[in-house]
């Protein structure tokens, strides 16, 4: 078993070094996201993991004049750093951290939201009236905070991912790049073009701000750079008129998915990214 281990281990290290100097130096890695589904164009390879040739990592390492491996895929989770992640239409997504190598020098992140449930959140919160609180009925009911364990839950699993990043590209900056916010900053949010109710987007907010600050605070442990989109992105949530919001509603006015950032939203980030990267 040894031995075999220890050829296992020589393998990989001598398909790294003859891999290396072919790496991209700029890599994406992460969920919707980083990937920005439906926003034009989407790539083929594969189809499934709607990524765009828009989203911030295409847009950064083309500023920065890095050549760009984005293996982003919609619904990725922590797990799907480190094995491959099935989509439809397939082929399988392979292992996100496979891109990375010696001769990377960039890495960006955006993971997290998956682990904690992102869409069954907002199918589950979503109200047909704005009134009542149904999302905190469901989540936050009898002094415990279904969320906020969810997320304490994921940083062990957001470190590892940083964590195994070091081991495959120990040159690399790696930054890991907060959620865009979906609520305005203050008040009671915008029902029905985002159908959750008004007593609920308090709660969802700070949610979504603990979530970036268990990121940031991971980075931070990790050797990682944390880069604030969330605050870049005030005043331009999905309540937002069509041509000022980055993150769409329900019903999408700009080519997106619902509650995800659209072409203006990655364009958006890029500069906050790039000044992290530079």
């Amino acid at each position: 078993m040894r031995t075999a281990v220890a050829l296992f281990a020589a393998t990989a290290l001598l398909t790294a070094g003859a891999t290396a100097a072919s790496a991209a130096q700029f890599v994406g890695l992460g969920d919707s996201y980083a990937a920005g589904p439906l926003i034009p164009n989407q790539s083929l390879n594969p189809l499934g993991c709607l990524r765009s040739d828009k989203n911030y990592a295409h847009l950064s390492a083309a500023q920065l004049g890095k050549s760009l491996s984005d293996v982003s895929c919609s619904g990725a989770t922590t797990e799907d750093m480190a094995a491959s992640q099935n989509v439809t239409p397939g082929p399988a997504n392979p292992p996100q951290l496979n891109a990375l190598s010696v001769s990377t020098q960039t890495v960006t992140l955006s993971i997290g939201g998956n682990d904690i449930g992102f869409t069954s959140i907002i199918e589950n919160c979503a109200s047909p009236t704005p009134f009542g609180k149904p999302c905190q009925d469901k989540y936050n009911s009898g002094g415990v905070d279904q969320l906020a364990a969810r997320i304490n839950a994921t940083a062990p699993k957001v470190a590892a991912v940083i964590q195994g990043i070091h081991t495959r590209a120990p040159s690399a900056r790696v930054l890991v790049i907060a959620y865009e916010p979906i609520l305005p900053e203050t008040g009671s949010g915008c029902w029905p073009q985002v159908p959750l109710a008004w007593a609920d987007v308090p709660y969802l907010r700070a949610t979504q701000k603990r979530l970036n600050t268990m990121l940031a605070n991971v980075a931070a442990a990790n050797g990682a750079r944390y880069v604030d989109t969330y605050t870049a992105s005030i005043g331009h949530d999905s309540c937002k008129s069509s041509s000022v919001r980055w993150v769409e509603p329900l019903i999408p006015g700009n080519t997106a998915a619902p509650f995800h950032p659209n072409a203006r939203g990655m364009a958006g980030i890029t500069p906050t990214v790039v000044a992290a990267a530079s």
